[in-house]
């Protein structure tokens, strides 16, 4: 496989590139030390994985995980962060980012997480998950039922039948819940809940503060 590396500190991009072509199925590396160089990299060298930092000069992680997303959308994106801030986390997400992990983790975990988005599949961080919980939960206990209901499967009419609701009803709930959210659709909206633990939850349960 084919992997940019994108991070502006030098030693630790280095490191890691050397790290990585030790893997017997990475074909190459190429590294940037910011987001523009990193655009301009892809542009010219097709690559199957590219790992973003978040910060960077010029243009974020966050920014290259967007052009990419829209121009080459084959591309696997790993966002790599020592920041546990949900709004980073939340615009990774409606992006639709492959992978968003800390970077405190060793090679073979990363390796793994490479292997885990090849594969098609999602893979955050259960400690970005904790800090997006404990931050300030903006939707309101009926925003929870309806989400809590929504992330099991149930269809617009099943869930207006479960809360006593008209569908119409379900239908804004659900509208307000995305936009909150900034999630696009209902498939990243149950991923986004059983990453947060919201389908092991019963909010019928709980008050509605």
């Amino acid at each position: 496989m084919k992997i940019l590396l994108a991070e502006d500190q030098s030693m630790l991009r280095d490191a890691l590139s050397q790290l990585l072509q030790l893997q017997p199925d990475v074909a190459s590396v190429s590294q940037a030390a910011d987001g523009r160089e990193a655009i301009e990299l892809l542009k010219t060298n097709p690559v199957d994985v590219a790992i973003l930092d978040v910060e960077m000069p010029y243009q974020t992680g966050l920014d290259v995980l967007e052009w990419v997303k829209e121009h080459q959308p084959a591309v696997k994106v790993i966002i790599v962060t020592t920041f546990k801030r949900p709004g980073y986390f939340e615009r990774a997400v409606k992006a639709d980012v492959d992978a968003y992990v800390l970077k405190e983790r060793s090679i073979a975990d990363l390796m793994k997480t490479i292997h885990t988005v090849l594969a098609g599949q999602k893979e955050y961080s259960p400690e970005l998950m904790e800090v997006l919980m404990t931050h300030k939960n903006p939707l309101s206990h009926q925003e929870l039922l309806v989400l809590e209901a929504a992330a099991t499967g149930l269809s617009n009419k099943e869930i207006a039948a479960k809360l006593f609701l008209s569908e119409g009803t379900v239908r804004n709930y659900l509208s307000g819940i995305l936009a909150k959210l900034n999630l696009r659709d209902r498939t990243q909206l149950a991923i986004w809940a059983v990453q947060t633990g919201v389908t092991q939850r019963d909010f019928s349960k709980e008050s509605d503060k």
